[in-house]
């Protein structure tokens, strides 16, 4: 049998020797070790970040392009990572790699799936990343780069700006994790109305380093534009570490002073506008119904307290109010609504600071109950008829007290309440059933709300409240003649809270816009006022957007055969205009590597019921609205005329 030569040399090595050999193979192994893991640090440089936010009448359309290069010896994966707001909707995705252009395509998400499953089944890597946060949704895709080889990605959604608490928002999430050679955001406004104010800023910029945020506001336009050089994203002088981490923000509002709407026309498309300016509040009824079951205990019920007494201070002179504690009991402060005098919100405030967390979780009753005490005071006249009535609902768990089974609990408030007020329902932490709650609101004129489980939960609360605390219109209508326009979305709107705004959107039947007469109805609206349309390329896919949200919408309750067809509408709209929704979904498929051809990325839309988190640490992290361009303008004038609190128009064009 041959000996290994070193074992034969260690046999001639005395003891010194011998441990002055190991010495020299261990500082070896350590070179050895330490070479290797440098070479296995991923040595990518991403040399290109940039964002091109345009909106046009609060249409956004943005396009995020993203480069990087693989300065690395061998091979390695390169990932692309961004935020985008969950109101948003994916149209295109495409990769350039080595001057080959991989492009996604918009498929019904149920071909996506075998296509993805066909390639698991092979052995294939086939998952795009999918993480969503409270607003936003995170995409993710990583590809395999070959040694010094460069990748370019572009990202492309659109969306429409929704306006709370009097100003729209465009938020850019910006994390690129190193210095950029070439780092720029760009933002352009175009809105017709002409722009009130605009407001931008960067979470992580200091205020000596404000001024890099550049911003040139006109009448109607405004551009805004942050390109910091290498040196000005440095932490500190000589440092490699990046500064820019955070939130890149813009704000803006529209002028409002003299029309009630905006309605813009472009290739028999037609959307508009509605949130009248300098509108008297509505006062309210509103019954807030508290869960204090046991597992609200500690830092929930605190938050909860503290989001209350603030909210209690808020209320007006001329608003009704009325708390609802309930556990697997009910047990209300009052038996009706009280006005919100100071001595009635002082005590109020007093006893919800003496809430404290017990027993299970009786929903049902405790909504009814907060049904019927609004139904009682006012056939017992305790409340004002002009008040609007509603309902707000926080809960952290399941119904487990009472009626449990949610479909007869949503059952029994529809019937309850039978149209005549609005519900909203907030679900706080991880443990609601959110769908129960979502369905619910929608059910009964409302919305629902998911409060996350964090420090700023009492703010999370706080901020619901105000979106919905101050109703301005009742029974919005907002009419068009039958024979000149269809498809139309969404029309009529139980109200309107101050700081929001309404959309519809439609088409022209005949394109022949002489014949558009609008007429919008509404409790509370006085004023006469003008009227302007402008023309775009853009009305069109506001139209497929807003009809395939409500389509979702109304899919997701009623009669099965119609809850079908609104699925089967929302699905071919959104194959006609490339949008990435719950029912679809983008396949791009990877380049082909050693190990085989490439594989399919497959690129959903989240909802709230389907959440998850999925960390990944990966290179660019974004998150962006915006996009519109400059149309010529055709101007018109809409006159209004108040009976009896209902506004009728009439309608005559000019061309400027």
């Amino acid at each position: 049998m041959e000996i290994p030569a070193l074992l034969c040399f260690y046999s001639d090595l005395n003891s010194t020797s011998f441990f002055n050999f190991f010495y020299f193979l261990f500082i070896i192994y350590l070179c050895i070790y330490f070479f290797l893991q440098k070479r296995s640090i991923p040595n990518v440089e991403v040399y290109s970040v940039t964002v091109d936010c345009t909106v046009a009448s609060r249409f956004a359309h943005t396009v995020l392009t993203s480069s990087a290069i693989n300065k690395a010896n061998t091979s390695q994966e390169i990932f692309f990572e961004v935020e985008m707001p969950k109101t948003a909707f994916i149209t295109n995705f495409s990769m350039l790699i080595e001057g080959q252009a991989y492009v996604g395509e918009v498929k019904e998400k149920e071909k996506a799936k075998k296509q993805y499953e066909k390639a698991v089944s092979s052995g294939q890597t086939a998952g795009l990343v999918k993480v969503s946060g409270r607003k936003m949704e995170k995409f993710s895709v990583s590809v395999n780069i070959a040694a010094n080889s460069n990748v370019t990605f572009v990202l492309t959604y659109q969306e429409l700006l929704q306006r709370k608490l009097g100003q729209y928002e465009i938020l850019t999430r910006v994390k690129p994790k190193q210095l950029v050679q070439n780092f720029q955001i760009e933002v352009d406004i175009y809105e017709p109305q002409g722009i009130a104010f605009v407001d931008a800023y960067g979470t992580f910029l200091s205020n000596e380093l404000l001024p890099l945020v550049e911003k040139t506001v006109t009448d109607n336009k405004a551009h805004i534009s942050f390109s910091p050089t290498l040196e000005q994203q440095r932490k500190c002088p000589g440092c490699d570490g990046t500064l820019i981490d955070g939130d890149f923000i813009v704000k803006y509002d529209v002028n409002r002073a003299k029309t009630l709407g905006d309605i813009q026309i472009v290739n028999g498309y037609f959307v508009h506008f509605f949130a009248p300016p300098d509108l008297p509040r509505v006062p309210k009824n509103v019954v807030f119904v508290i869960d204090r079951s046991g597992s609200m205990a500690g830092t929930k019920m605190d938050q909860t307290q503290e989001a209350l007494l603030e909210i209690l201070k808020d209320l007006h002179m001329e608003d009704y109010f009325a708390l609802i504690p309930f556990d697997h009991e009910i047990t209300p402060w009052k038996n009706s609504l009280m006005k919100a005098t100071e001595e009635n919100v002082a005590e109020a405030m007093k006893y919800v600071s003496g809430l404290f967390a017990r027993g299970g979780t009786n929903i049902n009753d405790a909504v009814l109950r907060a049904v019927n005490m609004l139904i009682n005071d006012r056939k017992n006249n305790n409340v004002p008829d002009r008040n609007l009535d509603m309902i707000i609902l926080l809960t952290d768990g399941l119904p487990e007290a009472g009626e449990t089974r949610p479909p007869k609990i949503q059952e029994n408030v529809r019937g309850a309440i039978d149209g005549n007020m609005s519900l909203f329902c907030l679900g706080f932490g991880n443990n609601v059933d959110y769908t129960f709650l979502d369905v619910m609101a929608r059910q009964n004129k409302g919305v629902a709300r998911r409060i996350y489980e964090a420090s700023d939960a009492t703010l999370q609360l706080q901020g619901f409240y105000e979106e919905v605390s101050s109703p301005l219109l009742s029974e919005v209508d907002l009419r068009y003649p039958d024979n000149a326009v269809e498809f139309v979305t969404t029309n009529h709107f139980r109200q309107l809270f101050n700081g929001s705004e309404i959309v519809v959107a439609g088409r022209l039947s005949d394109n022949d816009i002489n014949n558009f007469l609008v007429e919008v109805f509404a409790n509370g609206v006085r004023g006469k006022n003008n009227q302007e349309y402008i023309f775009g390329d853009f009305t069109e896919r506001m139209w497929a957007y807003l009809t395939i949200q409500q389509l979702l919408e109304k899919s997701k309750s009623g009669p099965s055969e119609e809850k079908e067809n609104n699925t089967a509408k929302a699905l071919d709209l959104s194959l006609q205009y490339s949008f990435v929704t719950p029912l679809t979904s983008m396949v791009v498929t990877k380049p082909e590597t050693e190990d085989g051809p490439g594989s399919p990325l497959i690129a959903d839309k989240l909802t709230e019921e389907s959440d998850t988190e999925l960390p990944r640490e990966a290179f660019p992290s974004l998150l962006l609205p915006g996009y519109g361009q400059a149309i010529p303008c055709m101007t018109t004038t809409l006159l209004y005329k108040v009976i009896s609190n209902t506004v009728y128009t009439h309608t005559a064009f000019s061309v400027c």
